[in-house]
């Protein structure tokens, strides 16, 4: 079953004047637990595509459906919603609360969504103890290594149990190990069935997903089946486990 569709996306920016057409007839379908990478060089239209697909940004014309919905006939009220419940995000820069509890930042999307308090405590403790900081509750981000900052901002993007996870450059901050295990993480969740979609330069990061989509010049320049996706997966998700 499709929860992403789109046809013929087109993004356009402007600046005094100056028009930059960044996406250039973007087509494309994502499949219910697919795992997809998004590579391609710098200006391909990576990260914008990316907001797009994430409901952060709307394209200049074109059609989105999102699970079905048509993402252009949202309001802002109505896609804050489809953000909160639908979509997780993890960014390279973690973008985790300074000084605050990895329990606190995690318990912020329930906060937003209105979750009663004891039902959310619950829910955040079960995810960091997913991710292997259940041990981590009350530390902050000063306290925590980039991984370990990386790992609460996946448990914050699951915490609301979204369709789709976007990463955008998930391990650019991380060093090899570190990216590495949070690559397992990935793979593991993929295996569970939750759709990912990763947006990265690295070649040892697209090569986990299951199709990696390459962009040149704002369009898509090859959607390839990764033919080593499943032994990857399967040995990469095994150590997630473990």
């Amino acid at each position: 079953m499709s929860i992403i569709e789109i046809d013929s996306i087109y993004k356009t920016y402007q600046d005094e004047g100056v028009e930059t057409e960044v996406l250039k007839g973007i087509s494309m379908t994502v499949e219910e637990g697919d795992y997809i990478s998004i590579v391609g060089p710098s200006g391909a239209g990576k990260s914008t595509l990316m907001t797009i697909l994430g409901c952060l940004a709307q394209p200049t014309s074109g059609t989105y459906l999102l699970d079905g919905v048509e993402v252009e006939q949202l309001n802002d009220q109505q896609l804050s919603r489809v953000r909160n419940e639908k979509i997780g995000f993890v960014f390279q820069a973690f973008h985790l609360l300074p000084g605050v509890s990895a329990f606190d930042n995690v318990m912020m999307p329930l906060l937003y969504c209105h979750t009663s308090p004891e039902g959310a405590a619950e829910r955040v403790e079960r995810a960091l103890e997913r991710i292997g900081l259940g041990h981590r509750l009350n530390h902050t981000p000063g306290q925590l290594s980039g991984g370990e900052q990386q790992r609460v901002t996946i448990a914050r993007s699951l915490i609301n149990d979204p369709k789709i996870l976007f990463a955008d450059e998930p391990t650019g901050n991380l060093d090899s190990k570190n990216g590495a295990e949070i690559m397992a993480t990935f793979d593991q969740l993929n295996a569970e069935g939750r759709t990912i979609i990763v947006i990265t330069h690295d070649p040892s990061v697209a090569k986990h997903a299951r199709r990696i989509l390459t962009l040149r010049d704002g369009r898509i320049e090859s959607d390839q089946t990764n033919e080593n996706f499943q032994k990857s997966h399967t040995s990469s998700a095994r150590a997630a486990a473990e």
